[in-house]
């Protein structure tokens, strides 16, 4: 029978998603796996796949529109099925969705709405098909502003007494006439909701270690005249986790409620920053790869996750991450859990510092890296074994690429 696809829930928390376009059109034969449509969240743009084999009878949600998650975007048929098969199936979805009002607009562009309190009904797009693009907000912005520039300051109504207006007014409201509320957008809802969550429900305990790196800034600056891909520290760091990870095994687990899982490869998520909040896309089977693969695939990440052209598969799963502000210079942080890893390091900046060596004082560049973990399914002494396994390799780094 024809197979109706469903806009998937591509990002925890998501409650809609976009069309960005189509991979395919009616008439094409696809199978299991293959791409049909880039989704677009406010997060990043998903390349999504085929769940089933068969031809695509009909596009629900066309390129530009925006769906509930769950809602039809096309049907899939066998051979001999025809158009009322595709309505039997639809059960009559695909006219109700006809029937609603639809604004062409993207998920970022209905959050710059927002933030702006535009009203996107009112709003002509000059975009594809009538679409609503970033540079229609901004003109009729710019109407606004010279609007009230013309007209001056508003009229006012009789003044009320002090006291009356702050009855009248919500707290959040009462701020400072200077102050400005940000309306929060679904992705820091996102964000916030993880993160409550996971200090609520998550027993973290930390520990600190400092990491000698001369040998490794050394090593770098050698390796990097003559690389194509140019290595980071932080390269070194998810490379020495995967190879403490090897040396303690025990600790490459997370909680569940049945039990432990324990994972057979190491894949780690590393913390980048992006213009619409953090994003912890996950390098996989890091144990198996060499340092220049490494840093190939992390800047490849890092730079996909800032235009939003993530895939789906790159954002599940990792049982561990890493999240690094050296490069503002922090010397040492605390990171939180993200659910359900079972770990997160927090990388600091390398500074000169006085250490002894053979019972002589001399300088070093010296690095603070906090483990944050789940003492539901780490100990601390398990945690401390881990954490020391990693100093040892950040120490020795050439005994991790020979």
């Amino acid at each position: 029978m024809a197979w109706v696809v469903r806009m998937p829930s591509v990002l925890a928390g998501a409650t809609e998603a976009a069309i960005a376009s189509w991979l395919v059109a009616p008439g094409d034969t696809v199978a299991v796996g293959d791409p049909l449509a880039e989704i677009e969240t406010e997060k990043a743009i998903i390349e999504y796949g085929a769940e089933e084999s068969g031809v695509v009878g009909r596009i629900v949600l066309a390129a530009g529109e925006v769906g509930e998650i769950g809602a039809p975007i096309a049907v899939l048929v066998k051979d001999g099925e025809t158009d009322a098969d595709i309505d039997a199936a639809l059960g009559g979805q695909a006219t109700q969705a006809a029937s609603q009002t639809r604004i062409f607009a993207s998920p970022i562009v209905r959050k710059m709405a927002r933030e702006k309190g535009i009203a996107l009904a009112a709003i002509a797009g000059t975009g594809p098909n009538g679409r609503i693009v970033r540079r229609d907000l901004e003109r009729l912005a710019d109407q606004r502003l010279r609007t009230a520039g013309e007209a001056g300051q508003p009229d006012q109504a009789a003044p009320q007494p002090a006291a009356a207006q702050a009855a009248q007014q919500p707290a959040a409201a009462q701020a400072s006439a200077a102050d400005t509320l940000i309306p929060h957008t679904p992705i820091r809802r996102a964000i916030a909701r993880r993160l409550t969550e996971s200090m609520a429900t998550t027993p973290h305990f930390y520990l600190t270690t400092e990491c000698v790196v001369d040998e490794l800034l050394g090593l770098r600056k050698r390796i990097n005249e003559t690389a194509p891909v140019k290595v980071s520290v932080n390269d070194f760091v998810i490379m020495a986790a995967a190879a403490a990870f090897q040396d303690v095994p025990e600790a490459n687990v997370t909680w569940s409620d049945e039990g432990l899982v324990a994972h057979a490869s190491v894949d780690v998520s590393i913390a980048v920053a992006t213009d619409d909040g953090l994003v912890t896309p996950v390098l996989r089977g890091v144990e198996a790869k060499r340092l220049s693969v490494i840093a190939a695939e992390a800047q490849s990440l890092a730079q996909r996750a800032r235009d939003r052209r993530l895939l789906q598969h790159e954002l599940e799963g990792g049982a561990f991450s890493i999240s690094n502000l050296g490069m503002y210079g922090t010397l040492e942080f605390s990171a939180i859990i993200n659910p359900p890893q079972s770990g997160i390091l927090a990388v600091g900046a390398a500074r000169p510092q006085a250490v002894v060596v053979d019972g002589a004082v001399t300088v070093a560049n010296v690095m603070r890296c906090t483990l944050s973990a789940d003492h539901r399914a780490i100990d601390g002494a398990l945690a401390a074994r881990w954490l020391a396994a990693f100093t040892t390799r950040i120490q020795g780094p050439l005994g991790m690429i020979v």
